[in-house]
């Protein structure tokens, strides 16, 4: 579920009721404790999380225009989708995230490389989001970036 939204506001006004608190918390959270330099605004039809070019000029490698992704909130038809490109680039981050989700939640961990979906709205984990944010810096993903990703 891509929206046209072109803005961060604009993507949570355009949510149904019952995923506007729990991506706004989300948002909230994400926009208190990203790493330094990261910022925040629409992209790939979802809220994104972004190097910018006035740090890393490159862009990314995909479709050089946009900036760099390193992290991305949806609202899709069943689920919260949290995506974290550092989670798919860094088996060490991902293996921490797996082992401490059922420390911070009740149900089943529902993931792919890099997509945590969150199912039940009453059970997303803050707390280890909050963590995950602390995990790596701007400088550390883009390192990542070029030697395993961007090749």
């Amino acid at each position: 579920m891509q929206s046209k939204a072109t803005s961060p506001e604009d993507y949570i006004n355009q949510l149904p009721e019952d995923r506007k608190a729990p991506i706004s918390k989300l948002n909230a959270l994400i926009l208190k404790h990203m790493p330094k330099g990261l910022e925040a605004g629409v992209g790939y039809g979802m809220l994104a999380y972004y190097v910018p070019k006035s740090i890393y000029p490159d862009g990314y490698h995909c479709k050089p225009f946009p900036p760099l992704p390193f992290l991305n909130l949806a609202s899709q038809k069943n689920f919260i989708a949290l995506y974290h490109s550092g989670m798919y680039a860094k088996k060490e981050l991902y293996d921490w995230f797996v082992s401490e989700y059922p420390k911070h939640c009740k149900y089943k961990l529902d993931m792919g490389k890099s997509c945590v979906r969150f199912k039940k709205m009453d059970d997303i984990p803050y707390d280890l989001i909050e963590q995950l944010l602390g995990k790596i810096s701007v400088e550390e993903w883009i390192d990542i970036y070029e030697s395993v990703v961007k090749k």
